[in-house]
């Protein structure tokens, strides 16, 4: 398939999934820990990065075209920065903001280029009351060409056939980042783009 790149110039793309933090640690190791039998980093340098649809919506910035992205944050400091960076990017971002839970972060501690550890700080949204998402949503909408739905399987989208509607009402091509076995929530969508393992496990 060939994709022409110039094209995304003038493309206006509204991201809507699973918003997350990628948190980095770097650091040294030169000796194990004598409380357990683990590696001691000596932790030199941080570096913070949008995940997940965020990373989405970056990758279209970064390729030329005009993004925005709508999800469910925490009330927190790492939904502050997540909009910094977002914005420094020039994506406008439609957030749902929620006391409930925190927003999605995941650490990595990493030395030598290896990752050493993970830690995943999430709650699932399932409980979360996301109307809110659909009211963001549906004000970014006029201001958009093509959907696209970025699913991690984290919560943010158990709407996801209203969202497909409300994009379809509106006119807007949907294009979908799946997760899971169960593709029959995606119909409507103009353009589903699993991976193999994900296609194989639908097949």
């Amino acid at each position: 398939m060939k994709v022409d790149l110039t094209a995304l110039e003038h493309a206006r793309v509204l991201v809507v999934g699973d918003v997350m933090l990628d948190r980095y640690w770097h650091g040294g190791t030169s000796r194990i820990s004598p409380e357990a039998p683990v590696p001691v980093v000596r932790v030199e340098d941080a570096d913070d990065r949008p995940g997940g649809a965020a990373n989405v919506a970056l990758n279209v910035a970064s390729l030329g075209g005009h993004a925005a992205l709508a999800g469910v944050v925490g009330e927190d400091e790492n939904a502050e920065l997540l909009t910094k960076r977002l914005a420094a990017s020039d994506v406008s971002t439609y957030f749902q903001r929620s006391a409930e839970i925190p927003t999605i972060t995941k650490l990595r501690v990493m030395s030598r280029n290896q990752q050493l550890l993970r830690l995943d700080f999430e709650q699932r949204l399932d409980s979360v009351d996301t109307s809110g998402l659909l009211t963001q949503v549906e004000q970014a909408l006029p201001e958009c060409d093509v959907v696209i739905l970025s699913d991690y399987g984290k919560g943010t989208l158990n709407q996801v056939e209203r969202l497909i509607e409300m994009a379809r009402y509106h006119g807007k091509r949907v294009l979908i980042d799946p997760k899971g076995q169960d593709f029959t929530k995606y119909r409507g969508a103009s353009l589903i783009t699993p991976n193999l393992t994900e296609f194989e496990a639908v097949a």
